[in-house]
């Protein structure tokens, strides 16, 4: 069972031996280790991964898990059909290796109440006679007959501060000693923020 729960830090760059410039994102992944096993409210079997990181538990968490006395956070994972997983069972850095495909998710950044243009990319209207003040708003959402709107409308709204997941993504560099993965791509989410890494499908050859 492979499950990271990491820190996104930041945007680099990794060299190839060919000189190929490949943009990567940081993820700083502390020891984790199956803390229990336990049953969600819908029944299915879950582990609760406990990751030593430096996140002040409170109270009623410190009494429960006295494993948080010195910090850390708890992660609920839901267990995969064929994994046998068993409580003091721990993992890190070392779970991947470079060339590993992974899926990271992550909370998107809260951008607020924003219009059309910016949340959906509409192009706005043509900024012509009898259009002031009208550029970015979106217009007519249709006939009024039904008198509601329909579920789905792209209107203005809140964006971001929503669940992302990113797939086939690939490990370009390990370094377990300072528990960092060098992750291909852009992660979801701001600096700092929780990012989540699990297996997506094999290895590919890296130069």
């Amino acid at each position: 069972m492979k499950y990271l729960v990491g820190k996104k830090l930041a945007m680099a760059q990794v060299f190839a031996a060919s000189g190929e410039v490949t943009p990567v994102t940081y993820v700083e992944v502390t020891p984790h280790s199956v803390l229990s096993i336990q049953t969600d409210s819908a029944g299915q079997p879950v582990v609760l991964v406990l990751s030593k990181d430096k996140t002040k538990a409170n109270k009623p968490q410190s009494i429960a898990y006295p494993e948080l006395k010195d910090g850390g956070t708890i992660t609920q994972v839901p267990i995969k059909s064929g994994e046998t997983p068993a409580v003091g069972d721990s993992w890190d850095a070392s779970a991947f290796q470079v060339g590993d495909l992974v899926m990271a998710a992550g909370v998107s950044k809260g951008r607020g109440f924003q219009g059309v243009v910016k949340r959906h990319g509409f192009h706005g209207h043509p900024t012509t006679h009898g259009h002031k003040d009208q550029v970015r708003k979106s217009g007519s959402i249709g006939a009024g007959g039904v008198q509601r709107v329909f579920k789905g409308m792209r209107m203005a709204g809140r964006m971001g501060n929503d669940k992302v997941s990113v797939k086939n993504l690939v490990v370009m560099a390990v370094d377990v000693e300072k528990n960092l993965l060098a992750i291909k791509g852009a992660l979801p989410g701001a600096r700092g923020g929780q990012i989540i890494l699990t297996p997506f499908g094999g290895n590919v050859w890296l130069n």
